[in-house]
């Protein structure tokens, strides 16, 4: 009976207890974080890897980022520069020659592994210490970093599409008229070889396999 009572009284001292730190929390000041609240924010490190930023004036569509992205996040269209377009030139001096027509980051599939940073040659793709970016809807998480809306990305295409058409025939008349030049001046034959002073002269002479046998044995 005494252990009945005993179980009773542990019981009810621990309710008591746990209770009696309720009400103390409860009196004090809230603790919980706002979110979000500009004047309290966590303080990253220097080398936080975050939302992408990519730099659209140093970008030359060489496609190298998007190559090394482990989920495929990232999606690069380009149209080649036809002649006398001038794109302009990079922050280090690279002369740029595709449009990049399109340069989509979902953000949603990206892992921040920082892959996608080191290869790049203009070092235009950087990790931000940016992580407020949440969304209702996930297409919002589609970062377009093209400078050109769609109707001059089309134009830009259909450009470099014409002047691929143009060449492609260019080297095709090129070809016809090299092939003409070579059926209207056939090239000389060969002049036969003639046989040296000596002869053809006979194979050297090659033991069968077995080699050369010794003659029979014959008795005295």
């Amino acid at each position: 009976m005494s252990g009945y009572f005993k179980g009773i009284q542990e019981g009810l001292g621990t309710a008591v207890k746990g209770m009696t730190i309720v009400m103390k929390h409860l009196l004090k000041p809230k603790v919980t974080r706002q979110y979000p609240n500009p004047d309290d924010r966590f303080q990253l490190p220097e080398r936080a890897r975050n939302r992408l930023y990519v730099n659209m004036d140093d970008c030359i569509g060489c496609d190298q980022c998007s190559r090394a992205c482990p989920v495929n996040c990232i999606t690069i269209d380009t149209a080649k520069a036809v002649a006398g377009e001038n794109i302009g030139t990079t922050s280090n001096g690279k002369k740029k020659s595709l449009w990049v027509t399109r340069f989509d980051i979902d953000i949603a599939k990206c892992c921040y592994c920082g892959l996608c940073v080191y290869p790049c040659p203009t070092e235009c793709i950087v990790m931000t210490d940016v992580y407020e970016f949440s969304e209702y809807d996930r297409v919002n998480l589609i970062y377009n970093y093209a400078t050109m809306d769609s109707a001059e990305a089309a134009v830009h295409a259909e450009n470099a599409k014409k002047d691929e058409e143009r060449a492609a025939i260019e080297r095709a008349k090129q070809a016809e008229e090299k092939a003409k030049a070579a059926a209207a001046n056939p090239a000389p034959a060969a002049a036969p070889v003639p046989p040296s002073a000596g002869g053809v002269k006979p194979p050297p002479f090659a033991a069968k396999p077995g080699g050369i046998k010794p003659p029979p044995f014959k008795a005295g």
